[in-house]
């Protein structure tokens, strides 16, 4: 078997140049070819996304709501404590509940 002697600079000329041909052309068959699977996996992912943040957003809200509902039992409370506050402090028979029922009879059979 013989052994044929290769032209390095004649087999480099001939890939560069086919080289020069194929580049772009591999280069615009693969943008046509994977646009359309790229934009599918970016739109899967886009709204992959976007669900999670809605649950996120609609989590946080409900959160906040029920801090709402807090804060208002909280302020209610603190009305009825304000003017239960301000009876007290006018002195009048009406001021305690249940003062009512303790007239002037029950206060003189009361005594020492």
């Amino acid at each position: 078997m013989e052994v044929i002697p290769v032209d390095l600079v004649g087999l480099a000329a001939v890939i560069m140049g086919i080289s020069v041909v194929l580049v772009p052309v591999i280069g615009l068959t693969a943008r046509y070819a994977l646009k359309p699977i790229v934009g599918v996996i970016a739109r899967s992912l886009e709204t992959r996304g976007t669900e999670e943040s809605v649950q996120i957003v609609e989590r946080r809200l409900e959160l906040l709501e029920q801090q709402l509902e807090d804060v208002q039992g909280s302020l209610s409370r603190l009305v009825e404590v304000s003017e239960f506050d301000a009876r007290l402090r006018a002195g009048g028979a009406g001021a305690l509940p249940g003062a009512q029922d303790a007239g002037p009879a029950d206060a003189e059979s009361e005594g020492p």
